[in-house]
């Protein structure tokens, strides 16, 4: 050994302290007294041994031999402690303490040679890391080394640490855990959304926001104090962080418990700040602050705020906005704030929410069908609880969206409309009007005879009212293909049909007119309200027969029912 060159000696110490500290860390595991003290020293060690992996033995060749020392006097210390073969508690409490001052004072030589020697890149050791399906200690170790670059490394080696730690966090859900584990961590995360290095600070919250993913995790996140420099990055922080900022709080406040935790600092006025200024914004930012605001909006207190702070406004203005997802985001928001609420939702038909929900209805209006159908659904929840709202739905050419997008629409929306539609039927009588001026009547005769049995259903009530009208009436029998597939879907032997009783019940309607009558009798299917009426159990069909029965339809059932 004697002969061996310096930097052979030096490695092969190096790589014996590196052991040492993990299998003493290991140990000290195992240990079931002094549980506060060895505590203490594990994190020691664990610091320990990220600070010499992230070395190399060149560099730490000095400080190498008392460290061994020290280690070893740990070693046989935690030995005695497993075997509880210790002489008295008050000197082996006075030999940990000694042995704690001792790690530290090793910590801070390993931080002073860090700093002289391991910032600059082409001296430092660089952990590569764990394939995927590697064990535990393998991923803890590479964690140490990140967690190692991010406390002593200079601006560009934090930075790359923190890109590391969010590739793997996002990659594999165990690293998730482990970080979390190590108390270190979250704090420097924390400290890192602080940072006055606008990288630093970009990239630590995008890793934050992984970890808030989670929703084990979300509470302790939360204590740690993650909420203040969130809301401080979205007050003057950098768009990226902004963005990474907003998506984490996006995630926490999926827990409602956390909502009041955001209010208190500050974070509901930061937030509508970004909604209100977001002209030139993208909706990378908006959106998901759209999402944390209606998150928020659940407490009713909260909500109220928001309101007097005119979040209405805000948000209509919103949905003006030519980005989708802005729009897609406003218009679930000012849902979800006015649902159950009457005064929020007069406040949004005052503010001319309407017009402006129409607006994105206009066929001429380039947009995706998924930001129609949520608009669709917006105005189907916020209009139909009052007569004035309706009024002004249909003053502002709604009846002519409706059979435009039942007509053209993709099946998603086209369904959609006709759900709207049907409830706008049931409204008043001038809605059916309207809707039988647009010629809607000859939209729902199609949908009659729909594979889904909703829509089928929804089609033949909402002609059912329609028929209603007596305009509508001569409108509807002027066509004789609709009293004729009428006729057809009553076929008893008919499985894929509209509800048969709502069927009599039109063609109960139409009897009323003279050429209805007519029309119905002379229809080469009439033979079906004969049969459905000596099938079915109820006496609908019955009571239509009876209405039909002049001489002439008497002839044509050739006396198989008798009255």
């Amino acid at each position: 050994m004697g002969n061996e060159p310096p930097s052979t000696t030096a490695g092969s110490g190096f790589r014996r302290v590196v052991e040492l500290v993990a299998s003493l860390i290991s140990l000290t595991l195992s240990i079931r007294v002094f549980a506060g003290k060895w505590q203490l020293i594990r994190t020691k060690l664990e610091n320990l041994h990220s600070g010499l992996i992230t070395g190399d033995a060149a560099s730490l060749s000095g400080v190498i031999p008392a460290i061994t020392g020290t280690v070893e006097e740990c070693h046989e210390l935690a030995r005695r402690c497993v075997d509880l073969s210790y002489s008295g508690k008050l000197l082996m409490q006075s030999d940990l303490d000694v042995t704690l001052g001792k790690l530290e004072t090793h910590l801070k030589k390993l931080c002073e040679i860090h700093r002289k020697n391991v910032l600059m890149h082409s001296y430092a050791v660089v952990v590569s890391k764990p394939c995927l399906g590697a064990c535990k200690e393998d991923m803890r170790f590479y964690l140490r080394d990140l967690l190692t670059r991010m406390k002593v490394g200079d601006l560009g080696m934090k930075k790359q640490a923190l890109i590391n730690l969010h590739d793997v966090v996002v990659e594999d859900d165990k690293y998730v855990k482990l970080v979390v584990e190590v108390s270190d961590f979250v704090h420097l995360l924390v400290d890192f959304l602080g940072s006055h290095e606008v990288e630093i600070q970009e990239e630590c919250a995008k890793v934050v926001s992984v970890v808030a993913g989670f929703d084990s995790y979300k509470g302790f996140l939360v204590a740690n104090g993650v909420i203040s420099p969130l809301i401080r990055v979205l007050e003057c922080g950098s768009e990226m962080g902004k963005v990474g900022a907003v998506r984490c709080l996006q995630r926490l406040t999926q827990n409602s418990d956390n909502a009041w935790c955001v209010s208190a600092h500050g974070g509901v006025t930061a937030l509508l700040k970004i909604c209100g200024d977001s002209v030139d914004c993208k909706g990378e930012l908006v959106g998901p602050a759209c999402g944390v605001l209606r998150n928020l909006s659940g407490v009713e207190e909260i909500k109220r705020f928001m309101v007097e702070e005119g979040v209405v406004s805000t948000f209509l203005t919103l949905v003006r906005s030519k980005g989708e997802a802005i729009q897609v985001s406003a218009t679930e928001f000012i849902q979800n704030i006015a649902s159950g609420d009457e005064l929020v939702r007069q406040m949004v038909v005052r503010e001319g929410g309407i017009r402006v929900l129409l607006r994105v209805l206009d066929p001429k209006w380039i947009c995706s069908s998924k930001t129609r159908e949520v608009v669709m659904r917006a105005i189907e929840n916020l209009c139909f609880s009052s007569f004035s709202s309706v009024s002004v739905l249909m003053s502002h050419g709604f009846v002519d969206q409706l059979i435009y997008y039942v007509r053209n629409g993709e099946v998603s929306i086209q369904e959609l409309a006709l759900k709207v539609a049907f409830r706008l039927c049931g409204t008043s009588e001038e809605a059916k009007k309207a809707l039988g001026d647009a010629g809607f009547m000859a939209e729902l005769v199609k949908f009659l005879n729909a594979k889904s049995f909703e829509v089928r259903e929804m089609a033949a009530e909402a002609l059912s009212g329609l028929v209603m009208v007596p305009k509508n009436r001569k409108r509807f029998v002027q066509d004789d293909q609709n009293i004729a597939l009428l006729l057809q879907l009553l076929d008893p032997e008919e499985g894929n049909s509209g509800n048969k009783k709502l069927l009599v019940s039109i063609l109960m309607s139409l009897t009323s007119c003279n050429s209805g009558r007519k029309k119905i009798v002379s229809s080469g299917y009439a033979k079906n309200i004969e049969r459905l009426a000596e099938a079915e159990v109820s006496s609908d069909a019955k009571r239509l027969v009876r209405k039909l029965s002049t001489n002439r339809f008497r002839s044509m059932l050739s006396g198989i029912w008798h009255y």
